[in-house]
């Protein structure tokens, strides 16, 4: 057995410890380093670690580094199916090999005792100092530190390290991410003074009853602990009993800056005082109960891949907060340690996650899974260790957790009950043993809402073991994956917010996941699954984030911030008052500025402050609304009444006058009788009499008033000056990511039941053509009835559009019914039109300004917005249904073809877009998408939800459109 496939933890490296930030000297090795890459070990160049080893003919390579993203090798990306044979701890001969050599100077004033420490080298390295081997390392995203001191000499020094990208650690490693080998995060000479610290692990606990901290910080004998703001300064290995200090939450990170100190050596801490508990079946922190607002965050960068720059981590963590996320969860290893200090510093509760995945088993019925198998006991602990003594002493750590879908076994129990004994302030987790009985709380992933309703109530399915069962049931619970996002979606984030608040057990949980994983590519945009020639990958499922690879926000992200709103707003238009209901875990609304603004039809006619009240967390209090508003005479048009509740002052991360959330509800009564939103566009200001036009035969055509159909198929073809292209009904749309995959093997994903059923290829049958009384006479009507189905199927749909014509406005009464035996959902009912280039402008009256559709559609507000044809798409990465506008009253295109005026009754989605639904559908890449000489317009009366059956969760019944019989009527003008 080779020794990177020893399934052992390695060798040579010292015990771990905590990130200590040290007044000890140390000499950053990170830069440009000698690189050579073999195709295997065997043929990987022997005696590179010699000091007369020739490397001149070697590439130069940067470290930190994942040599892929630098041309060496490729990325290959897969979800669960390990890239070799299953054969544990065993890997194949092709194994690509990195050697790197690196030759320093060691500063003249250096002396004395000193570790090498590596942040992070995936998979597996053996590592020389001046020729001597100082050991072998595996456990990608953990640390290891090796003693050096007399292993360097003064002045020139060489370092070499062989880096495997597999080994028997590949096997623990099988995360959903791009397998991307390299030494990816820092490599640094650290000074280890003689009487210097060994290690501090701080403990500071927070009393909520009384306010007191408690304070004990471990390190080694003679150490001293100052923190000057709270006049402590005592020996180590000492509690201290605080009389009132201010807790720590992600709320309001309150920190104490505190030294630990030796006559050799001194470390600067940032202290929070905070207590995790589980009371009565809940998680606590300070004694109140915390629902979780969170994301699954892997570290990717589309440009570096593994190494992430330490600006990006703070501009990550700015996006969240703004966003309303309030947690992490490391999915799925322990990420750079830098992060950790920043959400101490910005406030967020973690989940921090051990190394640790075998989900490739899962294909083998678990099989020969390594979390079950003895000789993994000494690798799963020693992942278990260095991750837990790293960051114990981040406040913002308030769960470990053992992994991520590596099934059951001996070896995480063994995690578990050394992580319980080594530190007891903090709950454990693991999500793939339903049983729970080594952790302290139950997770599930991609649980349906009915089920966690059921848990909620704690009567989800029993255990077979009832002592088990009782223990489970008494526990908290976390999704710790839910709402799978990549590319438009997931739907439904609303609804489970609703079971988090009205169940304590229920407490929350991580969408996956925070980030697309898409890797730049030269020529412009972004490469996904199997675009590097991999045998096995996952394609698209690597894009299934709330953000962009380069951080700009998804529209759900929109949808994200409304669903977690901290403050929850409610206008009520007949009290006449405003509802606040402050949902913060611990905090008051003192920081917080309540604004308004009233606006009729859109356009904004009022606006203000209101007296924000300073509401407790988990209490409410009621508003009046603003006497100006209340003052305004009544208007005819629809009057809304918004409320925002926004920071008050300047934060650390974001400005005084951040929106953190709203309200809006529609407000007075009409003096006149209600119009419909077709009155509104359609009838003049004055009063007058209307003029209905009348049908006409004109050669090969019907006119009527400002359009003009075939007179075969009735479709209409110009519309005043204008050619059109008339899609009389559409059923199908460009299958989102969420359309296309199902987690469940025995049913069939929504694209391809679709496909099967022929949603994207109907066929037109034109039944009937007539005014009223014949063609060759004038009427004020022109129906057509259009039989419309697939091939190969009975199943149809009879449309019926009767089209009137007044003051030059052309409006379809469209009625639809099904016909024969529909086995499928429909993806939408809707009609297209085609129109001239020209129209390069959207105004429009309805939900905005971001896109709609019937399961994700909390972030909209109703308003006037304008925007360009251009800016209504969303450049996913993978090209899908996107952009829809909903509860659309009326709109507008305008542009050098023209001004074309839109209404519904009462509304309508609007889509518009300069390529066609299936255009759309066939591109693999935004750059596919070429704009036609046409601009695409589709009017949807209804269309199915987005849901997230990606990963199990079934969509909402309210939001399936199954085949159906349904009434709606559009206006153009």
């Amino acid at each position: 057995m080779t020794y990177y496939e020893d399934p052992g933890p390695g060798y040579g490296a010292l015990p771990p410890r905590a990130a200590l930030r040290s007044d000890a000297s140390r000499l950053s090795l990170n830069g440009t380093w000698r690189f050579h890459l073999a195709d295997s070990v065997a043929t990987a160049p022997t005696g590179f670690e010699r000091d007369d080893f020739d490397d001149s003919a070697w590439d130069l390579l940067a470290v930190p580094s994942s040599w892929p993203m630098h041309g060496f090798g490729r990325p290959a990306y897969t979800n669960q199916p390990y890239p070799f044979p299953v054969d544990p701890p065993y890997v194949p001969d092709e194994n690509p090999t990195g050697d790197h050599r690196l030759e320093f100077e060691l500063p003249g004033w250096w002396h004395g005792p000193a570790v090498l420490r590596f942040d992070g080298i995936d998979s597996c390295a053996r590592i020389w100092l001046n020729g001597v081997e100082l050991g072998v390392v595996r456990g990608s995203r953990v640390p290891s530190e090796f003693d050096v001191g007399e292993h360097l000499r003064p002045g020139r020094n060489l370092l070499a390290v062989r880096v495997h990208q597999w080994s028997s650690g590949s096997y623990l490693e099988d995360q959903d991410m791009w397998w991307l080998p390299g030494i990816f995060r820092d490599v640094t000479l650290i000074a280890r003074p003689v009487g210097g610290l060994t290690d501090v692990f701080v403990h500071a606990d927070y009393d909520h009853l009384t306010g007191a901290g408690a304070l004990l910080v471990e390190a080694d004998p003679g150490a001293r602990v100052r923190i000057p703001e709270l006049g402590i300064e005592t020996e180590a290995g000492r509690q201290v009993m605080i009389p009132a200090v201010e807790p720590w939450s992600a709320e309001l990170p309150r920190l104490y800056d505190a030294v630990v100190a030796t006559d050799a050596e001194s470390v600067e801490l940032r202290i929070g005082f905070r207590t995790v508990a589980i009371e009565d079946g809940v998680l606590t922190v300070n004694g109140r109960r915390v629902l979780f607002h969170g994301v699954n965050r892997h570290e990717h960068d589309p440009v570096l891949g593994r190494v992430i720059p330490e600006h990006r981590l703070r501009q990550e963590l700015l996006v969240m907060k703004r966003h309303n996320i309030n947690a992490i969860r490391t999915s799925h290893y322990p990420p750079d340690s830098r992060l950790l200090a920043l959400c101490d510093e910005l406030g967020f509760w973690l989940m921090d996650e051990c190394d640790y995945e075998t989900h490739g088993f899962f294909l083998l019925d678990w099989r020969g899974n390594p979390a079950d198998d003895p000789s993994f006991e000494a690798a799963s602990l020693d992942r278990m260790r260095r991750l837990v003594e790293r960051d114990k002493n981040h406040p913002s750590v308030i769960m470990w957790s053992l992994g991520n879908e590596a099934g059951t076994g001996r070896n995480l129990d063994a995690m578990a009950a050394w992580t319980k004994q080594r530190d007891p302030s903090r709950p454990v987790h693991y999500e793939g043993d339903l049983s729970c009985a080594s952790v302290d709380v139950y997770s599930r992933m991609y649980a349906s809402h009915a089920e966690v309703d059921a848990i909620g109530r704690r009567a989800e399915e029993p255990l077979d073991d009832p002592v088990l069962d009782a223990r489970r049931r008494a526990m908290p619970f976390v999704l710790c994956e839910y709402s799978h996002a990549g590319g438009n979606g997931p739907g439904g984030l609303p609804e489970y917010e609703e079971l988090f608040h009205r169940y304590p057990r229920c407490q929350g949980g991580f969408l996956w996941e925070w980030m697309e994983h898409g890797i730049s590519r030269p020529g412009g945009g972004y490469a996904y699954g199997g675009e590097f020639g991999e045998e096995l990958h996952d394609g698209t499922y690597v894009l299934d984030g709330l953000v962009f690879p380069d951080l700009t926000p998804q529209p759900v992200l929109a949808e994200v911030r409304k669903a977690f709103e901290p403050v929850h707003l409610t206008v009520d238009p007949d009290a006449r008052k405003l509802r606040l209901a402050n949902r913060y875990d611990s905090a008051d609304t003192s920081n917080l500025a309540l604004q308004w603004e009233l606006a009729d039809d859109g356009v904004i006619v009022a606006r203000g402050v209101l007296d924000m009240p300073v509401v407790a967390a988990a209490t409410e209090a009621t508003v009046e609304w603003p006497k100006k508003a209340l003052d305004l005479p009544g208007s005819d048009a629809e009057r809304w009444l918004t409320v925002r509740a926004v920071l008050a002052a300047d934060t650390a991360w974001a400005p005084a006058g951040h929106e953190i959330a709203f309200g809006q509800a529609r407000v007075g009564v009409p003096p006149t009788a209600p119009r419909t939103a077709v009155d509104a566009a359609v009838r003049p200001a004055v009063d007058a009499a209307v003029r209905p036009a009348v049908a006409r035969r004109h050669g090969g055509a019907v006119e009527l008033g400002p359009g003009r159909f075939d007179a075969d198929t009735g479709r209409l073809v110009g519309l005043h000056e204008w050619d059109v292209d008339h899609v009389p009904l559409e059923l199908w749309r460009a299958p989102t990511q969420h359309d296309a995959r199902t987690w469940d093997a025995t049913t069939l994903d929504r694209k391809t039941r679709w496909a099967d059923a022929g949603l994207h290829r109907l066929r037109y049958r034109t039944v009937s053509l007539e005014k009223t009384v014949s063609l060759e006479q004038s009427a004020d009507e022109l129906t057509v009835v259009t039989k419309v189905g697939p091939a190969a199927v009975d199943a149809a749909v009879l449309t019926t559009y009767r089209w009137t014509s007044t003051d030059g406005r052309l409006t379809a009464a469209v009625e639809i019914e099904p016909v024969g035996r529909w086995t499928v959902p429909w993806a939408r009912v809707g009609v297209t039109l085609g129109l001239p280039a020209g129209f390069q402008d959207v105004t429009w009256f309805g939900l905005g300004p971001g896109p709609a559709y019937p399961d994700s559609r909390a972030a909209g507000r109703v308003g006037t917005y304008t925007a360009t044809v251009d800016d209504l798409q969303i450049p996913y990465l993978y090209p899908q249904e996107n952009g829809a506008r909903g509860d659309v009253r009326r709109a507008e295109l305008s542009g050098p073809a023209g001004r074309l005026e839109l209404a519904g009754d009462p509304v309508f989605s609007l889509t518009v877009r300069r390529w066609t639904i299936s255009e759309l559908a066939a591109a693999a890449h935004p750059e596919d998408l070429v704009p036609s000489d046409r601009v695409w317009l589709t009017l949807d009366a209804l269309q199915h939800g987005l849901g997230s059956p990606t990963s199990g969760a079934p969509i909402l019944p309210a939001h399936d459109l199954q085949p159906q019989a349904h009434r709606f009527t559009f206006t153009l003008g």
